[in-house]
């Protein structure tokens, strides 16, 4: 415990230096703090529910979803917001995996494929957002938002009663999706 604790603070302390200098979308002097650095020093405080955790997958597996989204779109139209929010999905990710490994449920991801899910309805609307974000540059900002607007539901939904670790990521999340949303509204 003490050494998953002193891991968790220099991970912590690296986090904020790097953030200090380059922040959290890589410009130099931006001082957003990670949504990783927010929980990592958090220990699991209490027993979640099987909806609780349900949830989380869920939200892990809607950030791979608009992760490999913007990857796949920011390949076909070379777009610089797809590129930059597709690193900060990826960060997004990275923050549920660690409340995943933390509250100990495995990873509800067999392949970290581009484009691959076990869960037929994200398979299904990946598929639908590709097609519709192909068609033209202006159909993928608008695809960016409508999973920008969809996130930000999700996580509004499932942040109610949620033990505060969670509540404290799932917020973070909330922040960077009214971001994503601005830059994608911004672009439009």
């Amino acid at each position: 415990m003490k050494k998953t604790l002193a891991i968790a603070t220099l991970l912590a302390l690296i986090t904020t230096s790097v953030n200090a200098r380059w922040g959290h979308h890589g410009q130099q002097g931006n001082r957003n703090s990670s949504v990783i650095e927010q929980v990592s020093t958090t220990q699991v405080a209490t027993e979640l529910t099987d909806e609780q955790k349900e949830n989380l997958i869920f939200m892990y597996q809607e950030e791979k979803l608009a992760r490999d989204v913007y990857i796949t779109l920011g390949n076909i139209w070379n777009s610089r917001v797809f590129k930059n929010i597709q690193k900060s999905e990826q960060k997004h990710m990275n923050s549920v995996k660690y409340l995943l490994d933390n509250y100990n449920i495995p990873t509800p991801v067999l392949s970290d494929d581009i484009g691959v899910f076990e869960n037929e309805e994200l398979q299904a609307l990946y598929n639908e957002l590709i097609e519709k974000g192909s068609q033209s540059l202006q159909d993928a900002l608008e695809v960016g938002v409508a999973i920008e607007e969809k996130d930000i539901a999700d996580l509004e939904e499932k942040i109610e009663d949620a033990p505060s670790d969670v509540q404290r990521v799932f917020n973070n999340l909330l922040r960077g999706s009214y971001n994503h949303l601005k830059a994608f509204n911004s672009k439009l």
